[in-house]
């Protein structure tokens, strides 16, 4: 930790220009995206099987609602994650490299948020399907408030404790 950073850069770190932060902050979000890639890729994956499966046909009408729910949403969420890539490719080496870190900055965020729905909303199916309508509900809920208080209640009370 450095000045009072993890990263050692403070912000308006006299040391770094522009440029740099900016190159330094594209880095850091490409770190982050690799992991959520993985994650929200492995979602739409397993829920692309799923239709192929024996025990598809014994879902309900509202199951299958909720399934195609989810898989859009797992859809949406790499879609984001991924738009960063895409973004990158296309605006390369064109002088665009703080849009793209800003932009990519909120795909990431908006992926983040679909990849928690979408996670949740598949919780809540396994559990419908498995156990009932009434601990599906609960297990959706308690996953968004699990999501909601890790991935932004916890990082904006430390942000405003810094």
């Amino acid at each position: 930790m450095v000045d009072g950073h993890a990263d050692g850069h403070a912000d308006g770190d006299s040391h770094e220009t522009p440029d740099e932060k900016v190159t330094r902050n594209w880095n850091e979000l490409l770190q982050e995206l690799r992991v959520t890639q993985t994650g929200s890729q492995i979602l739409a994956g397993f829920l692309l099987t799923v239709p192929f499966s024996s025990r598809y046909a014994d879902l309900t009408d509202g199951q299958v609602r909720v399934y195609l729910a989810v898989l859009c949403g797992s859809v949406l969420s790499t879609g984001f994650v991924v738009a960063p890539v895409a973004f990158h490719r296309m605006l390369f080496r064109r002088g665009q490299r703080r849009w793209i870190v800003e932009s990519a900055n909120k795909a990431a965020r908006a992926g983040l948020g679909m990849l928690a729905l979408t996670s949740s909303g598949v919780l809540y199916l396994v559990f419908d399907v498995t156990v009932g309508t009434v601990p599906a509900l609960v297990a959706f809920g308690v996953a968004l408030v699990f999501f909601t208080l890790l991935w932004l209640v916890l990082p904006v009370v430390r942000r405003e404790e810094a």
